[in-house]
């Protein structure tokens, strides 16, 4: 079955880094995308980041453009999202999801499995 595990959520300063993990297994990268979702408090569940599955493209919400970066680590079935100067706005759950992607648009309803999600806090 599809699972997915994240981690490296936590708290950090204004213009800090942390880097996510999202560990796949039942599945490899050329079946799925991988999405990354975050959710604020308040807020509807936005798309962060996407990679397609068919030709690696890869696509970042305008906000985040420049500061986050995806890569994935095939041997280990590893997607990561580097996050880079951070900002107090970017505090929300992050999740990683399973599905399709098509452009930094894509929905959540795109994608039809998810990680439980991790914490990121960006004090000010």
């Amino acid at each position: 079955e599809v699972q997915l595990v994240e981690s490296g959520g936590g708290l950090v300063q204004a213009g800090g880094s942390l880097r996510l993990s999202c560990v796949a297994s039942g599945f490899t990268f050329a079946d799925y995308a991988i999405g990354w979702f975050r959710q604020a408090p308040g807020k509807e569940r936005e798309g962060v980041s996407c990679v397609s599955n068919t030709d690696g493209r890869r696509y970042y919400k305008d906000s985040v453009k420049g500061r986050f970066t995806m890569f994935i680590d095939n041997v280990k079935n590893t997607v990561y999202l580097q996050m880079d100067s951070l900002k107090p706005e970017d505090t929300a759950v992050y999740y990683c999801a399973a599905g399709t992607c098509y452009s930094a648009s894509t929905g959540a309803d795109s994608f039809g499995s998810w990680g439980q999600g991790t914490q990121v806090t960006v004090s000010s």
